[in-house]
This record gives C-alpha cells, structure tokens and sequence, in this order.
C-alpha cells in the first residue's frame, strides 16, 4: 500500500512545477488578452474606457506569450543554473516587447484624438508586468549569482528610460503627465532626498546621546516608543503649532531661516519616528559580543572606548546597517507627508494628483517613492548580510 502512494507523491511533486508553470502561463495569457491593458479617457478627470490587449498589443501579443513560455518551460523542466540564466533572459525580452508593444499600441490608438485625451496604463498592464517581475525573481534566486538583482533591475530601468527617450511611450498619459511637469519633478525629488536624509542625518546623533544616558534608558524607551503611537499628521500639525508659538516668543530665529512651515518642521516630525528602531539597532549592536568576550577584553586591559571600536561595533554592524535599513525606508515613505506642511518633495506631486482626481499624477510621485524604498531596502540588505557573513566567518 505505501509503494503506490509513494509513487503518487513523487508523480505530484515531479508535476508541481510544470503545474504552476501552466498556471502561470495562463495568468499572463488572460492579463493580455482579456483585461484592460490600457484606459482611454476623453481628458484626465474622466474615467477611461477599457482597451484589451488584443486590441493594442497587435504583432507584440504572440511573441510576448511565446517568450514567456518559453521561458516558464525552462523554469519548471530544467533546475541548473543555465536554464534560469536563459528563462531570465528570455522574461527580459518579453517584458521589452512588452513595453514596446503597449507604447506603440498606444500611440496608434491616440492617433488622431484630441490633445486632452488620456491613455492610462489598466489593470491589465500592471498584473502582466507583476507576473514577469515575479518570475524574473525566481529565475534570479536560481542562478544564485551576487548582484544580479540589482543588476536586472538597473538593466530594465535603464532600458525603459532609454525607450522613454526615444519617444515609445509619449503616447501614454503617465510620460505626458510628466513631460508637463518636468522640472517640478526634478525638483520634488532632490527635495524628497533632502527630506529623508536631513531627518536621518538629525535622529542619528540624538539616538547616540540618548544611548550615553544609560540610569535613563527605560524613560527614552518610553519616550521614543510613545512617538510611534502618534498619528504622523497629528505630530507634524503638532510641530508646525509649536514652531509658531516658538518663533513670535523669539522673533530673531526668523532671520535664521526658521519657519513654521516647511522642511525644517518636517525633518523634526520625520526624525521622532525614526529614533525608536536607530535606538533598538544601537542597543543591540552594543549587546552582540557575548559576556565571556568582554571579560577577556578588559583581562587584556582595553577601555571602554576600545572595546567599543574594536569589539561591540565590528560585531554588532549587521545590527546597526539593519537599523539604518528600516529607519532609510521609514524616512523616505515619511517623507511623502512633509508636502501637507509646505515641505515639497514627491508628496507634492501625489498630494496635487489627488487634489485634481489624476490618477497618473499620484503615480508619477508614488513610483519614484517606491523606487527610492526598494532601492535603499535592497542596498542595505546587501550590505547587511554581507557583514553578517564576515561576523560569522
């Protein structure tokens, strides 16, 4: 009786892949075929009319689905290294093709309509380019290679900027949104970097001044762990109140620059939020060398300043780089909110895209700050479990 449920579970489990490829497949297939892959709108407050990619795609649709295929058989037939190698390169050239296809779609499509007309990426687009991210991600943990996520991703931004330029994708709503509004982008988003690092480069020193004060650690505890429960609008309102109150008590701080509105306010507001994981990274950075360590340190007659340059900080840097981690991507999306206090970055953008009902709008501030997010995630993950590897080695 076990012999032939053995041979059942084997048979299921030499299926499963081919299974979910098939699936997969299928996914993408429907993504293109049968669901919006673009919205035309008569202007941008309008809601748009579902187009198929049927319709848009024209010659791109067989060779998308032909590559993807191809490149999903790979993936569930052959586990080496080789095979995810050329199913990640053939998941490229799809999702170029891909990219070409709806530009081009789009432009013959609004051949000849009015200059407020609208082509909107639907939800078709983005479920089709979700599937081809999510099997390029299996293809990339396959060949196992260092860096080449990041390299795929620079690779594909830098392809899509490139067609951008070239004029594939003008047709489409998100580029004339923003060649309408190119420099005020540019703009946003060094402003958005300014935001997220000032608040970074002010919350750094205060958490090392807060870790001297050690009889006090349970009251900053309980201080910092209570700005977390503080909704962000309330504390930044709060700030831009006290701001005020602060500059008519001393009138000469305005000629230092201070205002009660604007990025100076932001970054405090922005900074309280992040002390409390730069605090808890600290303290366990601190706490990494085991006790019998630190007995053998100060055996050998090394200070306190010693053993923490040569002792607590090399082996509790995983700690501190993953702290830093959490708190960069915490900056960046709180960033967003210091445009509602006259901060500017890419909240702006979002914050006049919702005000006006433009959904591309609220994309093109919301795409760069996930990119901005997935970026520092990604750069600090490697740097952390790079120095986790030297720690352990």
């Amino acid at each position: 009786m076990n012999a032939p449920t053995d041979g059942l579970a084997a048979r299921a489990a030499r299926m499963g892949p081919g299974v979910l490829a098939l699936a997969w497949v299928a996914a993408l297939a429907a993504a293109l075929v049968d669901a919006p892959l673009l919205a035309i709108a008569a202007n941008r407050l309008v809601p748009g009319l579902p187009v198929t990619g049927g319709t848009i795609l024209g010659p791109a649709l067989p060779g998308v689905l032909a590559l993807s295929a191809l490149a999903a058989g790979l993936l569930a037939a052959a586990p080496g290294r080789r095979a995810a190698a050329g199913a990640l390169a053939l998941l490229l050239a799809a999702t170029g093709l891909l990219a070409w296809g709806i530009g081009h779609g789009a432009a013959l499509r609004m051949a000849g309509e009015p200059s407020a007309a609208r082509a909107g990426l639907g939800s078709g687009a983005w479920l089709a380019a979700a599937l081809l991210v999510a099997a390029s991600g299996v293809a990339i943990r396959r060949v196992s290679r260092p860096g080449l996520g990041p390299a795929t991703a620079a690779l594909l931004v830098g392809g899509l900027v490139l067609a951008g330029r070239a004029g594939t994708f003008d047709a489409l709503s998100l580029a004339v949104e923003y060649a309408g509004r190119r420099a005020a982008v540019h703009a946003a988003f060094v402003e958005h970097l300014v935001l997220a690092g000032g608040a970074l480069g002010l919350a750094i020193p205060v958490v090392i001044g807060l870790s001297l004060w050690r009889r006090g650690q349970g009251l900053v505890g309980l201080v910092i762990g209570g700005v977390q429960v503080v909704p962000a609008v309330a504390l930044l309102g709060g700030l831009v109140a006290l701001t005020g109150g602060l500059l008519r008590a001393v009138p000469p701080l305005r000629d230092l620059g201070l205002s009660a509105l604007g990025p100076a306010p932001a970054m405090v507001g922005i900074a309280a939020y992040l002390l409390l994981p730069l605090w808890r990274g600290l303290a366990a950075a601190l706490r990494a060398p085991d006790p019998a360590s630190l007995d053998a340190a100060r055996a050998l007659g090394l200070t306190d300043v010693q053993i923490l340059a040569r002792l607590r900080l090399p082996l509790g840097g995983p700690q501190l780089v993953g702290a830093l981690r959490v708190a960069t991507v915490q900056a960046i999306g709180l960033a967003t909110l210091g445009a509602l206090i006259g901060a500017g970055g890419l909240g702006r953008i979002v914050f006049d895209g919702m005000a006006q009902f433009a959904p591309d709008l609220i994309l093109l501030g919301a795409v760069p700050v996930v990119a901005l997010s997935l970026a520092a995630e990604r750069t600090l993950s490697a740097v952390e479990d790079r120095m986790r590897t030297g720690v352990s080695a």
